[in-house]
């Protein structure tokens, strides 16, 4: 998608496709500041390349994220059921919150694997490579910050204040740790 689309906003075309999980979205703009990569990455965007680019790294993301959604496309076929921690449930089969309050909400395919990795893995510190590799970013780096956004993302949506979150910690030099236990329920 370009965010420079002379008839729409590229950033509202973005938002609507992060719905469907077997649907990538690399944003291909010449928009370069910091502001604007982020705020692309937020609303749901896999990767943010900016023009001019270099048609060989294009070509690898294109990759990449075909790989990743084969996984999605196959991952979405199993239940895994419904967790539920401190009052919250998530479905990753809808990729659907529902705070203690009862609110719903839809998160992102890559929110969703980022919380799936947590949730699979409660009180254990998991380094920012194991959740890039839980992501299947084969060509983001330890130094990506993709998952940073993603992490501050998943806490505006669970914390009661997410400059200070009790839900996911950050331990400085190791990664991310889910200070919760997790149940899960399946329908058999």
């Amino acid at each position: 998608v370009d965010l420079g689309l002379p008839d729409t906003d590229g950033l509202s075309i973005v938002k609507a496709l992060w719905q469907d999980p077997r649907i990538g979205v690399i944003i291909l703009t010449g928009r370069c500041s910091v502001p604007d990569r982020v705020l692309g990455l937020e609303i749901g965007a896999d990767y943010y390349i900016v023009k001019p680019f270099e048609p060989r790294e294009l070509v690898a993301r294109v990759t990449s994220l075909l790989r990743r959604l084969a996984h999605v496309v196959n991952d979405t076929a199993e239940h895994h059921g419904i967790a539920q921690f401190v009052g919250w449930t998530f479905d990753p089969d809808t990729q659907t919150l529902t705070s203690p309050a009862g609110e719903t909400d839809t998160i992102s395919t890559a929110e969703r694997q980022l919380l799936m990795a947590l949730l699979h893995a409660p009180h254990r510190v998991l380094s920012r490579e194991q959740l890039l590799d839980e992501g299947h970013r084969e060509s983001a780096t330890p130094y990506d910050r993709s998952i940073d956004v993603r992490i501050s993302r998943l806490r505006k949506r669970l914390e009661d204040d997410p400059k200070h979150p009790q839900l996911i910690k950050t331990i400085y030099g190791a990664g991310y740790l889910f200070a919760a236990n997790v149940t899960w329920q399946t329908d058999g």
